[in-house]
């Protein structure tokens, strides 16, 4: 099937677009808010993190990003170029001279010396479209004052906590999902009910006593503060738990009258058996171990060597200012590798969460 056979599916025909009925018009147009509702955030997000920084500060709305020209004028440094237009229509490149004034003084760029006043209205921005790669490239290579940002250590801590804490997330929460499916004991559901009642507590009301007992355990101020608390998630826990409900108990006890021991049916069979919901969780992990910024900040506020990505975009907010040019770009930067992966195992989600809940 095409791309266009495909986008042009209807309910009344699922080959060709012979008839489109309201539903189809209601599918459509829900589908197509949807996209607009997800990609046009990111889509500004980027369009602005590649205008300099005049065009940030002034919140300039145009999608592409356009930049004053400067020139170098000798006996006079370097200077925005202004496109001055006199009373007979004709256009010339000039520069200021002085303070911007109802009456400003300027001169031409091919004759500094000669100034001569125009009124401020003739005076139009002399604009090019320029990508300012400068947003991006200084605060990774630490070019132009951006030392304070080490992205390379902020990048290195964000990857060890994201992988660490989904891999001990997916561990944690098999194993616990595969004794409240597949064991029989009393209180079962009980167990099951209460870790997906846990999800009714608001994280904010835990942070002061899950303070403490990092603290008390001595993992305040390091990255294993941050990957322990969150490693067990009531979400992993009923997920997979639905999914492994629909594994055949059959094959377990086959496998048991082979004499396989608890950890090898868990670690040989159901794993495997459980690879699409237990991908659905890993990138559900990572979004959430990424992205995490609250609890991060409390547990490395006093290391600044150990604090992740998006803790470091505060570096470029002060008090007095922000430099929003850079916060655009490294926030584009931090999206790369999140979408890597949700590239890489999109093709389980479908399935994944469509089996998740059946029996």
């Amino acid at each position: 099937m095409g791309l266009a056979t495909f986008l042009t599916r209807t309910k009344g025909n699922p080959d060709k677009a012979d008839r489109i009925g309201a539903a189809d018009l209601l599918a459509y147009g829900y589908l197509a808010l949807g996209v607009l509702l997800i990609l046009v955030p990111v889509l500004w997000t980027f369009l602005s993190s590649v205008k300099n920084e005049r065009a940030v500060s002034s919140f300039d709305t145009r999608l592409l990003p356009m930049s004053q020209v400067e020139r170098l004028i000798e006996g006079e440094g370097l200077k925005t170029t202004w496109i001055y237009t006199d009373a007979a229509g004709n256009t010339q490149e000039v520069f200021k001279a002085g303070p911007t004034r109802v009456e400003t003084d300027v001169a031409a760029i091919d004759d500094p010396a000669n100034v001569f006043k125009v009124p401020r209205t003739q005076l139009e921005p002399n604009e090019e479209i320029r990508i300012a790669t400068e947003n991006y490239l200084d605060p990774i290579l630490g070019r132009n004052g951006q030392t304070n940002f080490t992205f390379f250590t902020y990048l290195f801590n964000s990857v060890f906590v994201t992988v660490v804490a989904t891999l001990i997330t997916l561990l944690i929460n098999a194993m616990a999902a595969f004794a409240l499916s597949k064991y029989q004991f009393r209180g079962r559901l009980t167990f099951t009910i209460l870790i997906v009642a846990t999800l009714l507590i608001p994280s904010s009301i835990i942070l002061v006593s899950l303070f403490f007992v990092v603290w008390s355990f001595g993992i305040f101020g390091s990255l294993w503060g941050v990957i322990i608390p969150a490693a067990a998630t009531p979400t992993g826990v009923f997920l997979l738990r639905q999914y492994m409900l629909t594994i055949p108990d059959e094959l377990l006890e086959a496998a048991r009258m082979d004499a396989a021991s608890e950890w090898r049916i868990f670690w040989r069979i159901v794993l495997p058996l459980s690879l699409p919901a237990l991908s659905v969780l890993a990138i559900l992990s990572v979004i959430w171990r990424w992205n995490d910024f609250l609890w991060p900040l409390i547990v490395l506020i006093s290391d600044p060597s150990a604090h992740t990505l998006q803790i470091g975009l505060t570096t470029f907010s002060g008090e007095f200012d922000s430099q929003f040019h850079y916060i655009l770009a490294m926030t584009v930067v931090s999206l790369i590798p999140i979408t890597l992966v949700f590239v890489w195992l999109q093709r389980f989600i479908t399935t994944g969460i469509a089996t998740t809940g059946l029996k």
